[in-house]
């Protein structure tokens, strides 16, 4: 557990400076375990494992390459990301279990809007049925974690149908909103916190 734990709110920025950021903020001496809230500006970004045939038609949308664990996704306006900048040796957590502790806090998110989710073995995110609402893709670095989870809040999911999401052909996406209409990415920020407190700030 977590003495102390950090939260901070980026609002819309851009992916490649939040990269760098999140860069910055792992090697620092005076390192501090962090929560970011952010939203990305529209990109495709591949990870390490991606395969560029992935991406089916890019248009205008810039395409980044990323340093995520992973295969290509969307990112944009509406979609709530969270960053986990965390010592996982100070959590006693691997990277697996980080991967398994993270579906389990957007499974435990979207109970709190009567959205019932399942996992896919083989395919870290959350689902719906059969069609995807969050992702997960993650670095490690000398113990420390960066990038994390995106979750698909109220946003235009039509750039998916761009790229093969995660690398599988004919992945349907879905939100938030189509199960629970009124929500925003202010009040999911703040059912987040908890969330995030009661599974890993120690009391």
């Amino acid at each position: 557990m977590i003495k102390d734990l950090n939260f901070r709110n980026f609002g819309l920025i851009d992916y490649d400076n939040a990269l760098d950021l999140m860069k910055k903020h792992i090697q620092e001496k005076e390192f501090k375990n962090e929560i970011w809230f952010l939203e990305h500006n529209p990109v495709f970004t591949l990870g390490t494992a991606a395969d560029k045939s992935h991406i089916l038609d890019a248009g205008s949308i810039p395409i980044f390459q990323s340093d995520r664990g992973g295969e290509v996704t969307y990112h944009g306006p509406g979609q709530l990301i969270i960053y986990f900048l965390l010592d996982i040796k100070q959590l006693n957590l691997g990277p697996k279990s980080l991967v398994k502790t993270l579906q389990k806090f957007i499974q435990l998110l979207l109970e709190q809007y009567s959205i019932d989710s399942n996992f896919v073995d083989g395919a870290p995110g959350v689902y719906v049925a059969e069609k995807k609402i969050a992702s997960i893709g993650l670095r490690f670095s000398k113990g420390k974690s960066y990038h994390g989870v995106s979750i698909n809040v109220d946003m235009d999911l039509s750039p998916f149908l761009k790229i093969n999401p995660c690398g599988y052909e004919n992945l349907s996406m879905t939100q938030v909103t189509e199960f629970y209409k009124d929500i925003t990415i202010k009040q999911l920020m703040q059912d987040a916190t908890s969330i995030i407190k009661d599974l890993y700030i120690s009391k």
